[in-house]
Parts: C-alpha cells; sequence; structure tokens
C-alpha cells in the first residue's frame, strides 16, 4: 500500500480504512491509537502490559486491543494485515514483531512521523502549521528542548515543548491552541524509526540540533555505529540551522553528511570563543556572531556567565545547553534581550545538579539524572574532587572510560547497584588509591540511607557529595526521579538527626538550601 502512504502526508487526507497495528500502549502509543481512531482507520492496538486506564478507553475512542506476550508474533496481528505498523519507542529494531513487518514488507513509522504527516490539523493565523525543532544528543535534551521553548516564548511566539520530554508530539499537533513552533524532544529510538521513512512524508525541520554523542542504549541498537547513525538523523532535511557542538566532532562530521535543503547553515556552539558562524563565550560573556550581518567582525551579547551563575545555570555543560538553545532562538530572529530575560526566570528541572542542601560546609548535589558516563562525566568537571555516588543498570555500556578520566581527582567513591563488581575492577585498574566503598543493600528503602551514611563519615567542610550515578535506576528504584528523591530525603532525615544530636554543642550551624 504504498503508494496509499505517499498520499497520507495531511490531516485532512483520506485515512478511513487505513489498517493500522500499533505497538505498545504507553502514553505514545495511546497518542497514536486515539489520533488515527479520530481519523477513521483501523486501529489494532498490541501490547504485552495494557495500563487498566488504557484499556478501558481503547473501545470508547473505536480501537480494539490485543494483550499478551509479544516473543512471537501474535496471530491476530497476523490476522489484521496492517497497512503500517507503528511502534513506541521502546520496540527496539531486533524485537520480533518489528523485524516481522520489515521482513514482511509493510510499513513501519514511529510517533513521531504520523505526527509530522497530520501536522496540519490546527494552522497558524498565516495558514501554515507549526514550524518543528528537533533536539537529541547523549545529555542535555530534556533542559534544552525546556531552554529553546522558554527563548521562543520570551520572543513573542507560541511555543511547545514535546516529544520524548513527556508530551507526545501528536498531543501538542492536535491541540486546538495551535501553536507557532513546537520543540520536539527526540530520543535516538524515535530518531532510528524516523530514519526508516522516505517519500513526501519526511520530517523537514526549520532547525535541529545534536548537542553530543557518547555510547548509550547500546542493548537498544546493537553497536556504537548504529546508535550514532539514528542521531545522525536528526540532521537530515533540515531548512534553516543545524546546530552542532564544536567540541564535539561527531556532531559536525553529522553536519557535513547531512542531506539538508539549499540555504541551509551549519551553526556551532561551545565554550571557547566563537567564530563568524558560531555562539561562544568571551571573557565570561556568551555572545552570537552567527545571527547578525556583520558577524565577522562584531558579536551579540546574550547573558553572562556571572548571571546564569545567579540562576544556578552556570555548570560548563548547562551553559553549553544554553548556546544551543540560543541558536536556535536567534534562528527564528528572537532578540537577545528576550533571550537574556528567559534565562533569568529558567530554573533547571529537579534531579538535575540540584542541590539538596548545604550543612556543615558540605555541599549535598542530586544529579540522578546522570544516567550515563558522558553525563556523569559533566557533572564531576562541574565539582572536581567530589564524593562520588556512581551505580546502577549500565545499558551495556563500557564504565572504564570514565573511571580512567575521572576516578583518580574523586575524594572517595560509593558504588551503588547490581552491576557494582564492573566498577570496583574499573577503580581498582585506574584509581587505586581512592577510598571506595560499596553497598549492597538489596531493599530499595535501605540503599540511600546506607549512601548518605558512608559518604557524611567521608565529606568534610568544604566538600561536596554527588549523586552522578552514570547508570539508569531500575534495578533497585523506579526511576532516576524515584533515585533522587529518595537521595534527598535521606540526605535530610541525616541533616535533621545531626541537628538533634548536636543541639547543645557549639559545632557549627547546620543549616539547609
Amino acid at each position: 500500500m504504498t503508494a496509499d502512504l505517499d498520499r497520507l502526508t495531511s490531516w485532512h487526507a483520506d485515512w478511513s480504512g487505513l489498517r493500522v497495528a500499533v505497538l505498545g500502549l504507553s502514553m505514545t502509543g495511546f497518542s497514536v491509537a486515539d489520533t488515527l481512531a479520530e481519523l477513521g482507520s483501523d486501529v489494532l492496538v498490541v501490547t504485552e502490559d495494557a495500563g487498566e486506564e488504557y484499556a478501558r478507553l481503547l473501545p470508547v475512542i473505536g480501537a480494539r486491543l490485543w494483550e499478551g506476550p509479544l516473543d512471537s508474533v501474535p496471530d491476530e496481528l497476523v490476522a489484521h494485515r496492517p497497512d503500517v505498523v507503528i511502534a513506541s519507542p521502546g520496540f527496539p529494531p531486533h524485537h520480533p514483531v518489528v523485524a516481522w513487518a520489515q521482513n514482511a514488507g509493510v510499513a513501519v513509522w514511529g510517533d513521531i512521523e504520523l505526527a509530522w504527516r497530520v501536522r496540519d490539523k490546527v494552522l497558524r493565523p498565516d495558514g501554515t502549521p507549526a514550524e518543528w525543532v528537533l533536539i537529541t544528543g547523549t545529555n542535555g535534551k530534556t533542559t534544552t528542548t525546556q531552554l529553546t521553548a522558554t527563548m521562543l516564548v520570551a520572543g513573542g511566539l507560541r511555543a511547545a515543548p514535546c516529544g520524548n520530554i513527556g508530551v507526545p508530539v501528536l498531543d501538542a499537533v492536535r491541540d486546538p491552541a495551535g501553536f507557532d513552533v513546537l520543540v520536539v524532544e527526540v530520543s535516538s529510538h524515535q530518531l532510528w524509526y524516523l530514519g526508516l521513512q522516505d517519500g513526501d512524508g519526511r520530517v523537514s525541520p526549520h532547525a535541529s540540533v545534536c548537542l553530543n554523542l557518547a555510547a548509550d542504549h547500546l542493548e537498544w541498537h546493537g553497536s556504537f555505529d548504529a546508535y550514532r547513525d539514528a542521531k545522525a538523523v536528526v540532521y537530515q532535511r533540515t531548512r534553516v540551522a543545524c546546530v552542532y557542538n564544536k567540541s564535539d566532532v561527531a556532531t559536525r562530521e553529522m553536519v557535513e553528511d547531512a542531506e539538508v535543503v539549499e540555504g541551509c547553515r551549519a551553526i556551532g556552539f561551545d565554550l571557547g570563543v566563537p567564530g563568524p558562524s558560531d555562539l561562544g563565550v568571551v571573557d565570561g560573556i556568551l555572545v552570537d556572531r552567527a545571527f547578525l550581518e556583520e558577524r565577522r567582525t562584531n558579536a551579540l551579547e546574550l547573558t553572562t556567565v556571572d548571571e546564569l551563575a545567579e540562576a544556578g545555570l552556570a555548570a560548563p555543560h548547562v551553559v553549553a545547553n544554553i548556546l544551543a538553545a540560543a541558536a536556535i532562538a536567534r534562528s527564528f530572529d528572537v532578540p537577545p534581550a528576550a533571550i537574556r530575560d528567559a534565562l533569568r526566570g529558567f530554573r533547571l528541572d529537579p534531579h538535575r545538579i540540584e542541590v539538596v542542601a548545604v550543612a556543615g560546609g558540605v555541599t549535598w548535589i542530586d544529579d540522578s539524572k546522570a544516567t550515563n558516563p558522558h553525563a556523569a562525566a559533566s557533572s564531576l568537571q562541574a565539582y572536581p574532587g567530589a564524593v562520588w555516588i556512581i551505580g546502577g543498570l549500565l545499558k551495556g555500556v563500557d564504565i572504564d572510560d570514565l573511571v580512567a578520566s575521572r576516578g583518580p581527582s574523586v575524594k572517595a567513591a560509593i558504588v551503588i547497584g547490581v552491576e557494582r563488581s564492573e566498577i570496583v575492577a574499573a577503580f581498582g585498574r585506574h584509581a587505586p588509591t581512592v577510598p571506595l566503598f560499596e553497598v549492597d543493600h538489596a531493599q530499595t528503602e535501605d540503599v540511600m540511607t546506607e549512601v548518605v551514611a558512608r559518604a557524611a563519615d567521608v565529606a568534610h567542610d568544604g566538600d561536596v557529595v554527588l549523586l552522578a550515578p552514570a547508570a539508569a535506576s531500575f534495578d533497585q528504584f523506579a526511576s532516576y526521579s524515584d533515585r533522587g528523591r529518595r537521595f534527598a530525603a535521606a540526605v535530610n532525615a541525616r541533616i535533621g538527626k545531626d541537628a538533634g544530636d548536636n543541639h547543645d554543642r557549639p559545632s557549627g550551624p547546620v543549616g539547609s538550601g
């Protein structure tokens, strides 16, 4: 049915009768099913586990549900004879159902492909759909997506962050309020599916960025090269600005290899002095030398590192994210003053280098969102000499390089999680003199209490205790947020206990912040 699919590039096309199989029934899967049911398609949702609310709503919207094991292709799916399979991001390329669809010649899409095709449901006042921005990277995607949307709004545009950030892009496309710009965070999983597409339905964003590249999600993609190739899809068919990290050669090479629309510019960013088509930092001032006519001789001031420090945004990797977001905002002609105003009110999400407390001269920092080595390395760069809490599920990623580069400079390391042995061995090879403590508690409720107790024994006035696990959380916690919350609770409980124990002793003030 390829010819018919090629014609389905508008909300107003005839989608009725299209047989669709939707894989997965999370927030993304339901948004896909809901959209297609509204369009009149014949929708079968296939999932291993259907939440009670979603399962109840499917027949209400006019979709059918098959629930059961997916280690083989269900007979009901084969009998459905789908014209297209739309997979939620959790389904890897090697999944039996995805492989069956590809081998059978059935088109395979992700939610991003569908959203692009129906993006004209709600139009701007000029009669055109919202512009799209695509943002990816191993780390910093969510922060940069939020920053970009905030800057665009400050510049007078109606902008919505969506996609992998938590709001399905299809929900944003169908929002009756309408937007000028959709700032779409895209994961490597979503980009892999996007890379399968050809024809007129392919995404062509106004601007795009890959913030950085380091090994991650190798268990999903199968290899680092496959992960890199998925990330590179973000730049394909970009029309105005391909924003890349000058400090990360891989992102520059992605732009060089991308097939973009004629006239699209490559815009670099890093923490150094910028060239005539870049954004960067000069004497503590963030500047734009890309989006002004006199860019060979002049620069536009955006903000200062000192101002960012007042808002808790001065960590080097956060400054890099700000420059990337500013580049995208400037591609929409957002004035520098609006960018500066946006940054004054911006705050990072919880669990992203969040100061939990300062007590007895020790600063406790929650960066539970540092779920891979690249993110943890950025945290350790911002807080050298910290007492480092590390460990969890490594997701097939080698921890050796991180420990070799950052391990020798930490004051101590506290290792948690089910894959501790690899981390302990890496410290033995690369940082044998660093004090090392293992927390082997199996009960989730006990882990952080013991971690904080160990850290408190090691940390002294002027020290930082940094939770930057470099690993996923699902071995012992419900999510990275759960891990961070439990850490913060244990820290505050410890501070309260110490305050009570020392109430009558002149040992100095105890505070929290």
